[in-house]
């Protein structure tokens, strides 16, 4: 499986479609004429489109056709020659009977095309093994939910790791129901999801939870969202601010994590039971096992307290990087203890109690005069200012 931003350019839909041969894509129907597009240039064979409408009861389908099908782009008209409808393949199949197909946890399940450590879009190829093992881990990190009974808020993406296993794997293995926002930039939409249906769960990005924060209509407390108890938070750094006026405002507890789409998607976070330091992306995950290593060496691990890079040795990292042996050479390196482990390129120090801190990306270090800079430090000490909302630093030669 290989997941791709519907929201991409053209130009950058048919980047993985061409690197990982995808001879069948998925797609929504207002995404259907972009897809076409990069079908012209690619390997592409089969569109199976599937409408939004197609997942609603009776009366709200009907009003969905009336009122928002053609408005929202959801319309199309009949479909080109070799593509299918899904509703339509699955009734074809309904009654075929089960291929007979051994998976094994050494197969490969999924490609996530990230930027990885360079910025040069490369697939991390994961096993069922790693997808499986990082859902079970996250799974354990959360304690004392009632299996069956809860619900999580997907305010973010499928299309990546994080959304994939800590929202859709992770509900699924909890027995728990997935509220789908298509689009968490709609605030109102999130507020109105998480009302509605009581969501107890809800993973996402420090942006979502400070704007939900400063969302005119919580703060004339027009919304109850008191039913959240526990907020995963990843993919950007969590400023002290934005976790504490979340938790004000919900009674429940946002707690920072840290991964990766190389180890798809978590290796470390803070507890949900136990103490969590705010700007400290918690400790390893359970069989997760780090070291801080020399920027200068890339070898030498650092004592506790200094700076170094993050290196991972555990059950969800990837495989490698589709068709790039140089890349994978450079991630994943063998050390002296006879492990493999994977270079991160992130930069960070451990306290006496084994919690870890995010400096910066080793690629994004400033240095001005031969010092050493770290953007999110200058960015922490403007975001102190109360007349900051939002604050974002980087290094101008």
């Amino acid at each position: 499986m290989v997941a791709v931003n519907p929201t991409y350019p053209v130009d950058e839909i048919i980047m993985p479609v061409n690197d990982a041969n995808i001879e069948v894509m998925f797609t929504m129907s207002r995404f259907y004429d972009k897809v076409k597009k990069a079908q012209e240039r690619s390997k592409l064979k089969k569109i199976i489109v599937t409408n939004i409408k197609e997942t609603l009861p009776p009366i709200l389908r009907l009003l969905f056709t009336l009122a928002k099908e053609k408005k929202e782009g959801d319309r199309i008209g009949s479909l080109a020659d070799g593509d299918v409808w899904m509703k339509d393949l699955l009734a074809k199949h309904a009654n075929s009977a089960k291929p007979n197909i051994e998976v094994s946890p050494d197969d490969t399940a999924l490609f996530q095309y990230s930027g990885g450590t360079t910025g040069v879009p490369k697939g991390a190829v994961a096993m069922h093994r790693n997808v499986v093992a990082n859902t079970l881990q996250i799974k354990s990190w959360m304690p004392g939910l009632e299996p069956g009974k809860e619900v999580v808020l997907m305010g973010i993406p499928l299309f990546h790791v994080y959304g994939m296993v800590a929202g859709m794997n992770f509900a699924m293995a909890n027995g728990a129901s997935m509220v789908m926002v298509p689009n968490a930039r709609d605030l109102k939409d999130v507020l109105d999801n998480i009302s509605k249906f009581k969501a107890t769960i809800f993973p996402g990005v420090p942006l979502l939870y400070n704007g939900i924060n400063n969302h005119p209509d919580v703060k004339a407390g027009k919304y109850n969202l008191s039913s959240i108890k526990a907020c995963i938070s990843g993919s950007a750094p969590l400023m002290r601010e934005t976790k504490e006026q979340f938790e004000k405002l919900t009674g429940g507890k946002v707690f920072e994590g840290y991964g990766l789409s190389e180890a798809p998607t978590a290796t470390h976070c803070n507890p949900l039971a136990g103490e969590n330091k705010i700007g400290s992306i918690g400790m390893p995950l359970p069989d997760v096992e780090v070291k801080l290593i020399s920027l200068d060496d890339g070898e030498t691990e650092m004592p506790q307290g200094e700076i170094g890079e993050i290196i991972i040795n555990g059950p969800q990292v990837m495989k490698g990087y589709h068709n790039m042996p140089t890349e994978t050479a450079n991630s994943l390196r063998e050390m002296k203890d006879g492990k493999v482990w994977l270079y991160t390129g992130d930069i960070a120090r451990m306290d006496e109690d084994g919690y870890f801190y995010i400096v910066d990306r080793k690629k994004e270090l400033i240095k001005p005069g031969g010092f050493q800079v770290w953007p999110r430090e200058v960015e922490e000490a403007i975001m102190d200012h109360p007349k900051v909302l939002e604050v974002g630093v980087g290094g101008i030669p």
